[in-house]
């Protein structure tokens, strides 16, 4: 595999890894712009973009482009984050050159008032959709629980308030403002050639004007505060704890990617033995999340809710032991096998390549081949793990619930 970059004059990058062995080809323009972004008011527009990128351009209606990505035989689609909207796609090496010129156009889109009042109503019921999944719910609360006056505290969606009021002029502001070249990694992996889709991306994208784009990236603890709620079409108990951890950008995100494993991998984890493995939860897992400047655990806990106040004491339990007694040797070698496992195999593909590499420019501004990633991984000691709940004890954790009310 071989690693391209290309600037173009208005600051779009493209980054790109090579492997002519591939059957495929994936392509993906990573916008540096989510919910982290938004001010209150207009809350939920990043998502709400990238619904309107489907909805054509000025010479392409929303019928076009399915009719076009699907004659090509693209995979294709989309994801908003706090901090990221990515728009990718993946097909055959002989229709990749076409998939490319696609998302080119894509990327100016007309943005049509009459696309944006019926999309709006479709985030509304996306929005109560996710309602309705106690999992969403919780985990959304958390975060803004946890985060407080954080920038980090919105939510994805916005609110039902702040989509309401949402005005076509605040969306094309917000896109005119984010969507600069400066701001966007074209990201390519898998089997094409460099030079024509740098020449594609250049023709397409090449006098898109330059912005100058920033983001505050401060870091924050947490607010260690508990809430919760109760609602009357729940019959089980969710619980969700976020406490503090690294920043993508810190060396140590390796470690806490590990001791996420160990604590709360779906299988074979201290939450699994002691809460899944016991029939006192039916759900029980802990993921890390390393972000711009800053980062979380988040453990989401689904039980009876006649058994909340015992499975807290063993989390509780479970985190203070971490606090005082080293991780054993096996239980680190069997968290590295599972993420090695995890990102050789996501790697293997260029649609599963494409994400890390874009990520990896977009936080790091450099390239890491798998290679790097996974000594980085094997390097992870004992020590660094102690290490790492020494400055981020999981006993302070921000905690918000959502039960039943019977």
């Amino acid at each position: 595999m071989k690693f391209e970059h290309k600037k173009l004059n208005n600051g779009l990058n493209i980054v790109a890894e090579v492997n002519k062995e591939a059957q495929s080809a994936a392509i993906g323009f990573f916008t540096k712009t989510g919910a982290r972004d938004e001010t209150d008011n207009i809350n939920g527009v990043s998502h709400f973009l990238e619904h309107m990128l489907f909805k054509g351009t000025d010479g392409l209606s929303a019928l076009d482009v399915n009719l076009y990505f699907d004659n090509l035989g693209a995979v294709y689609n989309a994801f908003t984050s706090e901090e990221n909207t990515v728009y990718y796609a993946a097909t055959l090496p002989e229709q990749f050159a076409e998939v490319t010129k696609l998302w080119c156009k894509l990327l100016r889109p007309s943005l049509r008032d009459d696309d944006f009042n019926m999309e709006k109503n479709v985030i509304l019921e996306e929005i109560a959709m996710y309602k309705d999944l106690p999992q969403f719910d919780v985990m959304d609360k958390c975060r803004a629980l946890h985060f407080g006056v954080h920038p980090c505290a919105k939510s994805v969606l916005g609110t039902v308030e702040s989509i309401k009021a949402l005005k076509s002029e605040q969306m094309r502001e917000y896109f005119d403002r984010r969507y600069a070249p400066d701001n966007i990694t074209a990201t390519v992996a898998g089997n094409f050639d460099f030079e024509e889709i740098c020449d594609l991306i250049e023709a397409g994208c090449g006098k898109w004007p330059p912005k100058q784009t920033s983001r505050k990236t401060e870091y924050f603890a947490g607010t260690a505060k508990k809430d919760s709620e109760k609602k009357n079409n729940l019959n089980r108990l969710h619980i969700c704890l976020a406490s503090p951890t690294v920043s993508y950008q810190d060396e140590k995100c390796y470690a806490a990617m590990l001791l996420a494993k160990i604590i709360g991998d779906d299988s074979g984890s201290r939450f699994f033995w002691e809460l899944i493995d016991t029939a006192i939860a039916e759900t029980a897992v802990m993921q890390c999340e390393a972000m711009d400047g800053v980062g979380a655990f988040y453990s989401y806990i689904n039980t009876d809710a006649k058994n909340g106040e015992k499975v807290m004491q063993i989390v509780e339990s479970v985190f203070q032991s971490l606090q005082k007694e080293k991780i054993s040797v096996k239980e680190l070698q069997t968290a590295k096998n599972k993420v090695l496992s995890s990102i050789t195999l996501k790697n293997e593909v260029p649609m599963g390549r494409l994400i890390e590499l874009g990520f990896n420019w977009v936080y790091l501004g450099k390239y890491r081949p798998i290679e790097d990633e996974i000594q980085k991984i094997k390097d992870v000691s004992i020590d660094d793990l102690t290490a790492l709940l020494a400055d981020f004890p999981l006993t302070q954790y921000t905690q918000f619930s959502l039960g039943p009310k019977k």
